[in-house]
């Protein structure tokens, strides 16, 4: 448990929050990417007195920071254990959440294209051009941004698809958390960004045809990339 301790500590050496500015979504982020990071690894206790010390905060933000990231599927609350690191998907359900994917969300890009208003376009060439950046690896705070976008993305193509279930079931599920927690590496997000072009060029020409094709080649290729982890 000490040495535990001591990589959260190391850790943190560099995320200290000033002092002026103790706000929860600072507590957040931070702990957010120490899980991402895997500093605190998958199934450790999180004690919240611990925690607090490190980051020279109260308790009050970290148990609020807490309840944010298990609603975001990244810790667990146990009855008279608190909270712990949730475990990172296992083989069958990252096959499953693809399995999902592929499901639903070719048929959104594809409604999208039909659906999408020059209003719509201009927007998801807005939420594709926040991305200047792209870490070729590294650690959370480089790849948040590219993350970050990769939700906003796919949810506004969701919202585009017509229906209003789409975007909340996939919001709860967190896939591109989950999906970035288990690998960043050499080429995953350029590929990614380059994927997400053709999605949006085809829906900005208004062919579903072309876009649930980009839509189905980025999820296969997607899930290519980050099979090898479970080898």
């Amino acid at each position: 448990m000490a040495s535990a301790q001591g990589m959260v500590k190391a850790s943190l050496a560099d995320r200290r929050l000033p002092q002026r500015r103790i706000l929860t979504d600072d507590v957040y982020e931070t702990v957010k990417a120490l899980v991402m990071d895997h500093a605190l690894a998958p199934g450790a206790h999180l004690n919240i007195d611990a925690l607090a010390r490190d980051l020279e905060v109260s308790q009050t933000p970290v148990r609020e920071a807490l309840a944010r990231l298990e609603s975001d599927g990244l810790t667990v609350k146990q009855p008279l254990r608190g909270y712990t690191v949730a475990p990172l998907l296992d083989k069958d359900q990252f096959e499953h959440l693809f399995g999902l994917r592929f499901l639903l969300e070719p048929w959104a890009a594809s409604q999208a294209a039909k659906h999408a208003t020059p209003a719509d376009h201009a927007a998801l060439e807005a939420t594709f051009a926040l991305v200047t950046d792209v870490p070729a690896e590294g650690s959370y705070d480089a790849y948040r941004a590219l993350t970050a976008h990769d939700e906003r993305f796919h949810a506004l193509i969701h919202e585009l698809s017509g229906n209003t279930l789409l975007a909340p079931t996939f919001q709860r599920l967190h896939p591109h958390l989950h999906i970035f927690r288990l690998y960043y590496g050499k080429g995953i997000g350029a590929q990614a960004v380059d994927e997400h072009r053709y999605i949006l060029e085809a829906i900005q020409r208004g062919s579903a045809k072309a876009a649930e094709a980009a839509m189905r080649a980025h999820l296969t290729g997607s899930r290519d990339r980050l099979r090898p982890v479970f080898d």
